[in-house]
């Protein structure tokens, strides 16, 4: 049976090494996620139950953050905000981050035309803003939720398929993976043993660090109405649909701003806390 093996610089209890705002990050993104698990049960009311006599109502115990301006609740779109931004965002990060690291990771491992191959292909995409490019493939595809994920997916593969192509290209003067090839292992067998979990640990935080700046990608798209349509709550949607209360009721849009500011910032800090942590204590990982 295959192992996680790790060499550690120190003690490897984890609990204690990991930084105080990693946990704190953590905390935080355990509690969006609980809040998307059960968000049909946080509030009675639709996202989209409109009632044009409570339009802009004030906070009330029926409506604890009051009401839009079409009579909306705002908590509750809020919620089921949290539930489709980090969900979309999630989904987009575990796709980038498949199809990385197994075109970079076995580019770098096989190295010689397909390496060159891959890699001509993945500067293509690099050569362009993401947003730009994002924008291309929701013109083509169209808007909508599924659409925005697959466009914004096929605009950061590239940039995690070349990390995982030039992380693969390191390893591949380790000690242990000329063993591994000496000792008859396939070049399969040698990359999920040597390769992959190295790949999975450095990804892992790039990964953690980049899911604000997917975030802002679907709320922007939203924004400008080429991503998540009404009547879906989205934060984006949210406050492309408050920017004409900016005056009458400035309020509305500091709820779905602040949602995505203080995700992001959870992220953005978890991420920093794993490159602290893995660049400290953890110097290699392989199965054993």
């Amino acid at each position: 049976m295959l192992k996680l093996t790790a060499i550690y610089t120190s003690s490897p209890k984890i609990h204690k090494h990991f930084p105080l705002q990693g946990k704190i990050a953590l905390c935080g993104i355990a509690l969006l996620l609980l809040i998307c698990a059960f968000t049909p049960l946080l509030s009675p009311y639709q996202p989209d139950m409109i009632d044009l006599s409570k339009q802009l109502a004030p906070m009330s115990k029926e409506h604890l953050l009051g009401c839009d301006h079409l009579g909306r609740d705002i908590f509750t779109r809020l919620v089921y905000g949290a539930y489709i931004s980090l969900g979309a965002s999630l989904c987009i990060i575990v796709l980038v981050v498949v199809i990385g690291i197994c075109v970079g990771g076995v580019a770098g491992a096989l190295g010689g035309v397909w390496d060159r191959v891959i890699m001509r292909v993945c500067d293509v995409f690099l050569s362009m803003p993401t947003m730009i490019l994002a924008l291309f493939f929701v013109g083509v595809l169209g808007s909508g939720l599924w659409n925005v994920i697959i466009a914004i997916t096929l605009t950061h593969w590239a940039f995690y398929a070349r990390i995982s192509r030039s992380l693969t290209l390191s390893l591949r003067s380790k000690e242990y993976v000329a063993i591994s090839y000496m000792q008859g292992q396939s070049f399969w067998q040698s990359f999920r043993q040597n390769f992959l979990p190295n790949l999975c640990i450095h990804i892992l935080v790039l990964a953690t660090m980049d899911i604000g700046h997917i975030m802002l990608h679907i709320a922007g798209l939203s924004f400008i109405g080429l991503g998540v349509q009404p009547p879906l709550a989205e934060w984006g949607l949210m406050l492309s649909e408050m920017k004409d209360s900016l005056y009458s009721a400035p309020h509305l849009l500091l709820y779905p701003g602040g949602a995505l500011f203080i995700t992001i910032a959870l992220f953005s800090l978890l991420g920093e806390s794993l490159k602290r942590f893995f660049t400290t204590h953890l110097e290699d990982v392989r199965y054993g």
